[in-house]
């Protein structure tokens, strides 16, 4: 690649996480192309002030696009060069002249049931609030238990494994939240993505204890399987988003790009794209390569009790295959 004097500009939100992935971004294109300037540029999106406004009223979701509405405002005024999303947060529908060019390596796609530590002291006055032991699955929560969550798949997840949970809405970014069960005597846990908490350096010992900056003393971790928690779609992958004439910025991605993630991706994206809902929707889909062929799982709560559906298909018939999937389950 030719070397030029224009800084190539990458976007991304504010938040922590998503500053550790645009850096996780930054360290690979600098490490394939040395010979280029690159920048980050900060940009605070309507969901990210929304977000904040709506931390006392719990009560309302965020339309997933406001948290990329900004970065593809910049992106086609030419104030950024290429943007760095959750893949979870980008809807499948994208602004004329822009583009999914390139998808990150995945990590690893399970969510993790966080809750307080039955043998810590919580010191959180005039209430006692209870803990419970290393090992707990969403299944062994008692009736009545309060798992927090703005997720409609979660919720519909959790409540298909144990009927007898409350599911409130929560709001904040990964800190905010463990904050909150830590000290809110009502809340007996939440549920996050392990892909957020490995990429702000969070870890978990052998029973359980997460550890980590910022992190609350006395909360536990377990990690579920896909067969407990089906991801969302794109959870756990990186995408990044160009405009579609960018001839220099697109061989950059070409050295980001993981070939078989973005095959997952795509399969699992025309999925949500088939059933005619955004981020939100209470769906979930998770795709991954076994044998040279691409095998994909999904279910639905959009009509009621879930529905689930499977299928394979050559790794090149990516998108059709989560076609297949909606078809299936509308």
């Amino acid at each position: 690649m030719t070397s030029s004097s224009k800084p190539v500009l990458i976007a991304t939100r504010g938040s922590a996480l998503a500053l550790a992935q645009a850096n996780m971004i930054l360290a690979q294109c600098r490490a394939a192309c040395p010979q280029v300037e690159f920048e980050l540029r900060i940009i605070k999106t309507t969901g990210d002030k929304l977000q904040t406004a709506a931390l006392a009223r719990e009560g309302q979701a965020l339309p997933k696009g406001l948290f990329t509405k900004e970065l593809e405002v910049a992106l086609l005024n030419g104030q950024a060069d290429l943007a760095v999303h959750s893949l979870k947060d980008l809807p499948t529908e994208l602004p004329a002249g822009l583009q999914l060019t390139a998808v990150a390596k995945r990590a690893d796609v399970r969510d993790v049931l966080i809750y307080r530590d039955a043998r810590h002291s919580t010191g959180i006055p005039g209430k006692p609030a209870r803990g419970f032991p290393p090992g707990l699955r969403v299944a062994d929560l008692p009736p009545g238990a309060v798992v927090a969550t703005s997720s409609t798949r979660r919720k519909a997840l959790l409540l298909t494994a144990n009927p007898g949970l409350k599911v409130p809405d929560i709001r904040g970014n990964v800190a905010t939240r463990m904050q909150k069960l830590a000290t809110q005597p009502d809340m007996d846990a939440t549920i996050l993505a392990l892909a957020g908490l490995t990429r702000l350096h969070f870890t978990f010992d052998s029973e359980g204890r997460l550890a980590g900056e910022g992190v609350p003393a006395g909360l536990l971790g377990s990690v579920l399987s896909t067969d407990e928690m089906l991801p969302c779609v794109g959870q756990g992958a990186i995408g990044i988003e160009t405009r579609v004439d960018d001839e220099r910025v697109a061989a950059i991605c070409a050295h980001l790009n993981h070939a078989e993630t973005l095959q997952c991706v795509i399969a699992e994206r025309a999925f949500l794209a088939g059933m005619g809902g955004g981020c939100q929707s209470p769906v979930a889909a998770h795709a991954e390569v076994k044998d040279g062929q691409l095998h994909l799982r999904a279910l639905s709560f959009v009509k009621g009790p879930v529905s689930r559906a499977d299928a394979v298909r050559p790794v090149t018939e990516a998108k059709a295959l989560g076609q297949q999937l909606a078809s299936a389950l509308r």
